[in-house]
């Protein structure tokens, strides 16, 4: 990659980088801090929730190619399908949020500043950086297909915790409330988005490559 790009590809990562800890490590404590259940539960469900194991991801991602990009883990982050599948999983973060968790409560103070960050600016400067640094030209159709497997590794963990412990982070996929059909439902609905979102981005990194 030439110095004229290098720089500011380094500037948007340490960006993401402190961004996504901030907000990670400062939703941790307010959880923990809470006192409404117990700590191991606290932690628990947080890492329940799949907005918070992809700002992870993000979060990973962008440090180790910031500051150890010739390390084993900075070869497989950067791989074009690496990124392009954590591109996919945060947009969905912030699409299924913003268009149908928003309205569900309306956080204050600090809460607020991390809905923001966690559903909405990380998202937003990650899929930037994927339009403007990741290569697009290895990609290929079928590599949706095993970007599938975390969603529905999370999906199976999210129900069979959740017939134990009542607890499910999000309302479509609560089938203690909706009942397990309707919950099957919205995760094939979320599944088939799972898969459309991953073709649109293979599909714009084809054609951009093209372009070039």
């Amino acid at each position: 990659m030439s110095m004229q790009k290098s720089i500011p590809k380094k500037i948007l990562l340490a960006i993401l980088s402190c961004l996504g800890w901030f907000a990670l490590i400062t939703q941790l404590y307010l959880n923990v801090s809470s006192h409404q259940v117990s700590v191991p539960e606290s932690v628990t469900r947080y890492f329940s929730y799949f907005t918070l194991l992809t700002n992870l991801m993000v979060a990973a991602y962008c440090t180790v190619l910031w500051l150890a990009p010739g390390s084993r883990a900075g070869a497989f982050f950067s791989r074009t399908q690496t990124a392009t599948a954590i591109t996919v999983y945060i947009t969905i973060v912030a699409l299924i949020y913003n268009i149908v968790l928003r309205s569900l409560w309306q956080p204050q103070g600090l809460q607020k500043v991390l809905d923001q960050l966690l559903h909405t600016i990380i998202p937003v400067l990650f899929i930037l950086y994927w339009c403007v640094f990741v290569k697009k030209h290895t990609l290929q159709w079928n590599n949706f297909l095993l970007w599938l497997w975390y969603p529905f590794i999370y999906l199976v963990f999210i129900l069979i915790r959740g017939a134990f412990s009542g607890f499910y982070p999000y309302p479509f996929i609560h089938s203690g409330e909706i009942g397990m059909q309707q919950t099957l439902i919205n995760a094939a609905g979320i599944a088939i988005l799972f898969m459309v979102m991953s073709l649109a981005f293979i599909g714009i990194g084809k054609l951009w490559s093209r372009r070039k």
